[in-house]
């Protein structure tokens, strides 16, 4: 999803969309952040990554794809997983919070469009249809459970020891087979099916 071309035909729908999608993978990063210190890890706020301040989180590579092609991302909040009490259930919250929060923004936005008090032809409206269909994209792919992706820890967390013995020594692979599933179009049917999934979780709030 280019989001050049509203630079073009729309600056300022384009100025707030991309404000609002920058500190959505902020949000994202700061969620893992918060829950893992409130799970006892404390390498997050020593490092200063609880802080809103975008040039905190800022990665440029990924703030620039966000804006060009409506997918991105922030420099990863630092998390000491073996500093987390209940090293399973914390990994599986610490790993979740980042797509909850995407999920969250999304509802928040289709929420305000379902108000039906905005013009659905306005700035507003589209910048808001944009920001809820980008976060849930954004939640989607993140709850994949494929290295590095915050899926594949939530899938760690819940695995048998044995078995993630098994899943670390491929962990180094992962990158490199989420490329390529990505680029051959063999996750999209996954991708998806998450977003549906998500869309209809948001729908049981929005009824």
């Amino acid at each position: 999803m280019g989001l050049i071309s509203l630079l073009f035909s729309n600056p300022l729908a384009f100025i707030a969309l991309a404000a609002l999608l920058l500190y959505s993978v902020i949000a994202h990063e700061i969620a893992h952040g918060w829950v893992a210190y409130f799970f006892g890890d404390t390498t997050a706020k020593y490092s200063g990554r609880l802080s809103l301040n975008p040039l905190s989180h800022l990665d440029p590579i990924g703030a620039i794809a966000l804006l060009v092609v409506g997918f991105g991302w922030a420099k990863p909040v630092p998390v000491n997983y073996y500093n987390l009490r209940n090293f399973r259930l914390g990994l599986f919250c610490v790993s979740l919070a980042g797509a909850l929060t995407n999920i969250f923004i999304a509802t928040v936005a289709l929420f305000l469009l379902q108000l039906q008090v905005i013009n659905p032809y306005s700035i507003l409206s589209s910048v808001l249809v944009l920001l809820a269909r980008i976060n849930i994209m954004l939640g989607a792919f993140n709850l994949i459970p494929i290295p590095p992706l915050d899926g594949s820890k939530m899938l760690m967390a819940v695995l048998p020891q044995e078995q993630q013995e098994i899943f670390l020594r491929f962990e180094s692979l992962g990158f490199i087979i989420l490329i390529i599933l990505l680029f051959t179009g063999i996750l999209d049917p996954v991708i998806i099916f998450v977003q549906n999934l998500i869309l209809s979780f948001i729908g049981i709030f929005l009824r």
